[in-house]
């Protein structure tokens, strides 16, 4: 039997190729740790024990009648619950789409089903994603695994908690401003919002075609670089060429910064990051500290962005799922989209200052190939506190890369003295995701595996 606090879905699907164990026994041993974790957790919202265990009995039988496997053959895996899943509830986290089945699966649900995974359950989220910990009306409050009291992150909280709590090999994120990182950070897993445009968004919940989806990316969400590498190749539209393990480091040019100018990061943070740079270092890179000037104005620039329709976009969505009432957070964020509506003109300008920003992380980067960060200022914050104080500008050490659309991973890199995980950000150009997954692979050996 594979050791579940250690199970990778890489390490599962090798297992299970090599008949060491059979996709009935994986299944069936995730869904006994689910209802293990998850009542304390509340990551999975919906479970799909039977389809799941039918579905891992038919991989068994068709790798005995030798059928070719996929590359996740009989792999098990959960989907956040903003994302289309065929016959099965897909809320979102709004009350207005409580009994909704879809009748397809988005885009990346039917690749991975292509390739042999199986479906355990939806992961809980905020309302349409827009919160940074994760709680709504239908499900309720998500949990961090390290302590109960503290929020898991957000929007792809659920995820990144029955992860961390060994539920689950791997799940899909998204993140329109840090909603696969930051989960990432908080509960001590891996991630990876890819390059823009990398990976296909149809059957999300958010519409295709304005600012908001411009800033979304869809990314792998798992234990190891190894699984995000894995999944990542199954979700994209192109392959990973190369792999991130034929990217070698020598030459290869880091810059690294502690703190952003907006908000200061506790020493610990600080100290892994810096810990971080100093591996990659011994790895064969060329590091030195520096901060693109542009990352200064990353906060207040994402906000403007995301308010300048004055919320008519989320008013409409919500309309459309006929939802009327809304969770706090969401209340909030109508508010702060209200307050921040632009004329025409201003969003003009607006998008011509995104260009700018654009441009001068660009320019910044023809002298690097990596740039290394913290994930936000702190570890994971009590629930209800993510948009009080620093915390929300805090969260601009994510955004600035949704601005940029360009490929960002988090890996472990350390703990606090309280226990509670530290997560580094490594970001590179666009279309560079393997030399990002392959830093994030050397930070990984360097800072050791995933702790059981």
């Amino acid at each position: 039997m594979v050791d579940l606090r250690l199970a990778t879905a890489a390490g599962i699907a090798r297992a299970i190729r090599e008949r060491v164990i059979s996709s009935e026994e994986i299944v069936q041993s995730h869904l006994e740790r689910i209802a293990t974790v998850n009542p304390s957790l509340n990551a999975v919202v919906t479970l799909t024990a039977d389809a799941a265990l039918d579905a891992a009995h038919r991989a068994d039988v068709a790798l005995a009648a030798g059928e070719a496997p996929g590359p996740l053959h009989g792999v098990p895996m959960t989907i956040k619950d903003n994302l289309d899943t065929a016959g099965v509830v897909s809320t979102g986290g709004t009350k207005g789409r409580a009994a909704f089945v879809p009748p397809a699966d988005a885009t990346v649900v039917a690749r991975l089903r292509a390739a042999g995974a199986i479906l355990l359950g939806k992961t809980n989220t905020p309302e349409l994603t827009m919160a940074y910990e994760t709680d709504n009306l239908l499900h309720g409050r998500t949990n961090n695994p390290f302590d109960l009291a503290l929020t898991c992150g957000g929007s792809s909280g659920g995820a990144a908690a029955i992860i961390a709590a060994g539920g689950s090999p791997f799940d899909i994120g998204s993140d329109t401003g840090g909603s696969i990182r930051v989960p990432a950070h908080f509960c001590g897993i891996a991630g990876l919002k890819p390059t823009a445009g990398r990976v296909p968004k149809a059957g999300h919940i958010l519409p295709l075609g304005n600012i908001i989806d411009d800033m979304t990316m869809l990314g792998p969400m798992a234990r190891t670089v190894e699984d995000l590498e894995l999944v990542f190749g199954v979700i994209a539209d192109d392959a990973l060429v190369p792999g991130c393990r034929d990217v070698a480091p020598d030459g290869l040019r880091v810059a690294f910064f502690t703190d952003n100018g907006i908000v200061s990061p506790t020493r610990e943070i600080a100290d892994a990051v810096r810990l971080a740079a100093g591996h990659l270092a011994g790895a064969g890179y060329v590091v030195e500290e520096a901060r693109p000037v542009e990352v200064g104005e990353s906060f207040d620039l994402t906000l403007a962005l995301w308010t300048a329709d004055g919320g008519d976009g989320f008013s409409a969505q919500l309309a459309a799922h006929g939802t009327d009432e809304l969770h706090p957070f969401m209340e909030t964020v109508m508010g702060v989209c209200r307050a921040g509506r632009k004329t025409d003109a201003e969003t003009a300008g607006l998008l011509e200052r995104w260009q700018c920003f654009r441009g001068g992380m660009l320019r910044f980067m023809e002298r690097h190939d990596l740039l290394v960060s913290p994930v936000s200022p702190f570890p994971a914050v009590p629930h209800g506190q993510t948009f009080a104080g620093d915390c929300f500008p805090g969260f601009s050490y994510t955004m600035m890369h949704n601005l940029t659309g360009w490929p960002a991973a988090v890996v472990r890199a350390g703990t606090t003295e309280s226990g509670l995980p530290i997560g580094v950000q490594i970001a590179s150009r666009p279309g560079e995701d393997a030399v990002v997954l392959a830093a994030a692979n050397w930070l990984e050996r360097a800072f050791g595996a995933w702790p059981a």
